[in-house]
């Protein structure tokens, strides 16, 4: 005692002084300069100091060091010291400065406290290290805690990787030093600290994500399995892991899949359920257990089925064991904490799964010899019903609390569970006894539980059973216990003291197995059931009978509303379909209008070729008529005209052919605009994008005929020239020398014979270009006689999206009266004292609005 005084004393007087010497701030500021000196007789004190002034005046002094110019960062030079001792007293002074200072934590995670921090612990020796890695931790949960800024940083960073080699164990674990023990302890708390229930649900699914991916998970589930290890630290691992995989269904199905190395294998939760109901087990390890299972079962169906199903009568297998004889054998041993667990884990295992629940319902169980099988649910009241009579080791209400608990989470939100519960003849009055019982304090939690159980009965009854129906339920409660007696009873369980503790984290964390009474996730339940049950206690009959009729009259009426929603979505649906052909058909006509564009540049591109070479026959004629006069000039000229005449017919060839290609690319384009206006008539919305494309179509189409009268004019004009050609040939040897030789003659008789045979062919040629142009022309008529039917058709369309418009109508209006009728009946609901949501009528105006725009766009459109 006199040293406890001394050391009370000694810290008061050291607040004292630290007040003294912080009341000039510029007193801190000055010590934070001088840590800049590297003299370690100057720095080392300095550290000691400002430590010592963080301890005692923690607030104060993280306020100044805030405010003060570079502060903290000049602090975080410290772990970058050469010198240990200043390095390490540096650790210590930022895990003061960084106590339950949000601002100071972000500064000093963003000065790379997680990079230096990292590196010190790897370089210590990471879990075999000293009271470095410990100190380094210590920071590190108190930058990381209630921080959601810095664990993002964190795991951004990719330090949730580096992580995993701490966690690497070997094969031989025994002889573990205090040291090794605290460190891994403190790591294992930092790795839950990053997915830990209280934070932001995002954050966690991303950082339980990392940690399956690094492999941090599976190195936490062999240090689970692994012999030897220290029981605080499986303890910790277990509910590490259970915090893991908790929401995670990739974690969740890992953690199914991990088995013991056992001979033969089992499967980890199998396990770990045999140290739940393990009486001789450590509390603390029963109760991690328990998490581990709850976390397992989170928002995880799959695995609830599992579990069920190992109770079912077809996949029980009689030669191993498995977590539904488990969890049934814990539920009906002698162990009260036994009981309790195990009750809460079936419980689990039904949690928001109605599926679930009635399979449940197919379980049974042999309870000795001869006599048949009861089921489980029978099972469960006939263990309530007989409360004391069973000499139990533990807390007498235990038992009774869990079964309740189990029993309250089953029936609810399933009728027909309710209708097997009430199918035993012995259950009500059971419950109406023990609620209308005058108990002692602790069977007053067992009463409240009682009179939940009977209110689920009322609430979710399907009036199924005639004996047991909701009026007649009420009524006994009415004569045997009391509406107002009910209810107060109801409220024992919100005002018990541990239901509180129990509500404000999933982990059940309990001092003793005697307060271990309620499960986080029924406090849930219960929150949301007392008022209903309360609710539905008082409503008398007819008020029952008058709101299950407006309840079916509304369902009726949301029926109808359900049908014309989806009616108008899906015409909404046709109607952007046919708005997407229309723009893929105005993006098609743009194409064509580019290629038309090309092509009537190269028709321009043949004309001016084409007067060229009139230009240069003209001139050529002109040639020959003045060398006439001189009969040896004509003979000398001879062969190069025949030869410029061949290189003309040539050309003019090639100006055929090049014709021809052409007009098979308008073939071509006149079968493109037919299919595509074979499409644009299956659309029933394009009705002015049809009107146009049709005229687009005649244009083309007048553009095509004027090409071939320019070609046939083309031809007329090469027949012209070929004639020329043959004139001047023979004008040419009519007035040609006599005295020319035989030889020479006969070669110019040749190459004329030549010329006649090639002009010839030049006509076959033509011939064939003219049919290919009736062709064409018979093409251009089957075109116009299609776009004929599609306009009929366009007519048909257009008088069925005016009906369809009409129907719409008819629909609105009918949707208007729906919701007067709506409206009225919610207005009877609150004249008769009922608490009406005004979501749904917010919808159907909603509803209503986007009706009337789409009506406008519809109008905008035609």
């Amino acid at each position: 005692m006199p040293d406890e005084n001394t050391q009370k004393q000694a810290d008061d007087l050291g607040a004292q002084f630290t007040d003294t010497f912080i009341q000039d701030p510029e007193h801190v500021t000055l010590l934070l300069t001088l840590l800049e000196e590297f003299d370690f007789h100057v720095r080392w004190p300095g550290v000691k100091l400002l430590t010592a002034l963080l301890k005692n005046q923690g607030p104060q002094v993280q306020g100044i060091i805030l405010v003060s110019p570079m502060g903290v960062s000049r602090l975080m030079d410290l772990l970058a010291d050469s010198r240990e001792v200043i390095r390490n007293d540096g650790l210590l002074l930022l895990q003061q400065l960084t106590k339950s200072n949000a601002a100071i934590q972000k500064i000093v995670a963003f000065e790379n406290a997680f990079e230096r921090l990292l590196d010190i612990i790897t370089e210590e020796g990471s879990s075999d290290g000293g009271i470095v890695v410990e100190d380094c931790l210590l920071l590190l949960l108190n930058l990381l805690k209630n921080n959601s800024s810095n664990q993002n940083f964190f795991k951004e960073g990719s330090y949730i990787q580096r992580m995993k080699p701490w966690f690497e164990v070997g094969d031989d674990n025994s002889g573990w030093s205090a040291q090794k023990v605290t460190n891994l302890h403190l790591m294992l708390q930092l790795v839950r600290v990053m997915v830990s229930p209280v934070n932001s649900p995002g954050a966690t699914a991303s950082c339980q994500k990392s940690m399956y991916q690094c492999g941090l998970l599976q190195q936490l589930c062999t240090i689970l399995m692994a012999t030897g290890v220290p029981a605080d630290i499986l303890t910790e691992t277990i509910n590490t892991v259970s915090e893991v995989i908790r929401g995670s269904q990739v974690n969740q199905d890992y953690f199914a899949s991990v088995n013991a190395p056992s001979n033969p294998p089992r499967p980890a939760i199998v396990v770990l359920l045999m140290s739940m109901v393990n009486e001789r087990q450590p509390f603390v390890l029963r109760c991690a257990v328990l998490y581990c299972f709850q976390c397992f079962l989170y928002k995880n169906q799959k695995g609830q089925g599992e579990i069920v199903a190992t109770l079912l009568p077809s996949t029980i297998d009689a030669n191993s064991i498995s977590a539904g004889q488990l969890l049934c054998g814990g539920l009906f041993s002698a162990d009260s904490l036994s009981n309790w667990c195990a009750a809460v884990a079936l419980a689990h295992a039904l949690q928001d799964n109605l599926t679930q629940k009635e399979q449940l319902l197919r379980v049974q169980l042999a309870t000795s010899l001869g006599k048949p099988p009861v089921s489980l649910l029978q099972q469960c009241t006939n263990i309530l019903s007989q409360g004391d009579k069973i000499v139990r080791r533990g807390s007498k209400v235990q038992t009774r609390v869990g079964l309740l608990m189990l029993l309250c989470t089953w029936i609810s939100n399933c009728p027909i569970a309710v209708t097997h519960f009430l199918h035993n003849q012995e259950n009500v009055p059971f419950l109406t006894a023990q609620i209308s019982e005058n108990l002692g304090e602790d069977e007053r939690l067992v009463q409240g539980l009682c009179a939940l159980l009977l209110g689920i009965c009322i609430y979710y009854n399907d009036n199924s059973l005639e004996n047991y129906t909701k009026e007649k339920l009420k009524q006994l409660i009415e004569k045997r216990i009391g509406k107002e007696n009910f209810v107060e009873k109801l409220g024992f369980i919100t005002k018990h003291e541990l239901y509180s503790r129990a509500a404000q984290k999933p982990q059940p964390v309990f001092p003793s197995p005697e307060q271990m009474l309620f499960d986080h996730e029924f406090t849930k339940l219960v929150k949301e059931l007392e008022g209903m049950i309360t609710k539905a206690v008082h409503k008398s009959s007819e008020e029952e009978k008058k709101e299950e009729e407006v309840k079916k009259t509304l369902e009726q009426h949301d029926n109808i509303v359900t049908q014309y929603k989806e009616l108008i979505r899906e015409q909404d649906a046709q109607i952007q379909e046919l708005k997407e052909q229309v723009s893929s058909m105005s993006s098609q006509n743009e194409q064509l209008q580019t290629t038309v564009t090309q092509q009537l540049s190269q028709i321009q591109q043949h004309k001016d070729q084409y007067n060229i070479l009139k230009l240069k026959l003209g001139k050529e004629n002109q040639n020959q008529s003045n060398s006439q006069a001189d009969g040896s000039q004509v003979n000398g000229l001879q062969t190069e005209e025949l030869t410029q005449l061949r290189e003309e017919v040539e050309e003019l060839r090639k100006q055929h052919t090049l014709l021809q290609t052409q007009l098979g690319d308008k073939d071509t384009l006149i079968n493109t605009l037919r299919s595509e206006t074979s499409q644009t008539a299956e659309g029933s919305a394009g009705g002015s994008d049809n009107t146009e494309l049709l005229k687009e179509l005649e244009a083309l189409r007048s553009q095509v005929q004027s090409q071939a009268a320019e070609i046939n004019q083309m031809k007329t004009e090469r027949q012209e020239l070929l004639r020329r050609a043959e004139a001047g040939s023979s004008d040419a040897f009519s007035s040609g020398d006599g005295s020319l030789d035989a030889v020479k003659m006969a070669e110019l008789e040749s190459r004329l014979a030549a010329q006649t045979t090639e002009t010839e062919r030049l006509k076959e040629e033509a011939k064939t270009s003219l049919e290919s142009r009736a062709e064409l022309e018979q093409q251009l008529a089957s075109a116009t006689s299609t776009v004929a039917i599609l306009q009929t058709e366009k007519g048909k369309l257009q008088t069925e999206v005016q009906e369809s418009k009409k129907e719409q109508d008819d629909l609105l209006m009918l949707l208007a009266d729906q919701d007067q009728k709506i409206h009225s009946l919610k207005q009877r609901l609150k004249d008769l004292g009922e608490t009406v949501d005004d979501e749904d009528d917010l919808d159907a105006r909603d509803q209503t609005d986007d009706d009337d725009e789409e009506e406008e766009e519809d109008e905008d459109e035609d």
